[in-house]
């Protein structure tokens, strides 16, 4: 098992974690299933409202077709609640530390292509990777955290008249976007962990050369 740490493969594994877990974590942020409402309002079709942390989308099932319409926003809106407006903070600051460390990994992971595993720059570039990969990974949980609360408590949304989405829905639940951004928050964990194990190669021993009489 040391040897596995010290030569890096752990390291690598770590790369294709971080990489995966980056990915899901950016693209989760333009999903709009993060909240699902059930409309069942008198004046229009039932449906639902598809809530993401930048657009909300609304499907009527009609007697042919969906009927489909996407509002926009963004954390300038200020009819937004507190918890998409951090969250959606949260989201863009975890893709940028995701990407700062990925650019940190395959630095150090150049220095060990080219043999330099003795400096403690290798070193330090696989502990801030790892140290950055875990926050985001914290971002990311808060979001998902503060998500499930608001659907749990079934709290309400005041959006424009011209959205035409009621205060509170019918029912709510949560959405599949929420198994991703978990999935992207449990690889940029792992991967944080792979970086931290890195540990320097024990130093060869040294024996004094004795000169010939």
């Amino acid at each position: 098992m040391p040897l596995l740490i010290n030569s890096a493969n752990c390291q690598i594994v770590g790369f294709v974690v971080a990489t995966i877990g980056w990915i899901l974590g950016s693209t989760s942020m333009g999903f709009v299933e993060w909240r699902v409402w059930y409309l069942d309002n008198a004046s229009q079709s039932p449906g639902l409202a598809c809530m993401g942390m930048w657009r909300v989308c609304v499907f009527h099932q009609t007697n042919i077709t969906t009927a489909t319409s996407c509002h926009s926003y963004s954390y300038r809106d200020t009819y937004l609640p507190l918890d998409i407006r951090v969250s959606q903070n949260l989201l863009l600051m975890a893709s940028i530390l995701g990407l700062l460390g990925k650019a940190s990994v395959i630095f150090a992971l150049k220095n060990v292509s080219m043999g330099i595993l003795e400096t403690t720059t290798t070193y330090k570039a696989f502990v801030i990777s790892g140290i950055l990969n875990i926050a985001a990974g914290i971002c990311i949980s808060v979001a998902v955290t503060w998500n499930y609360h608001s659907v749990m408590t079934e709290e309400g949304i005041v959006f424009p008249p011209s959205f035409n989405i009621p205060f509170k829905p019918h029912a709510q639940k949560i959405g599949n976007t929420v198994i991703v951004a978990c999935l992207a928050a449990f690889a940029l964990f792992l991967s944080g962990w792979f970086f931290l194990s890195y540990k320097l190669p024990l130093d060869s021993p040294v024996f004094p050369e004795v000169s010939g009489i």
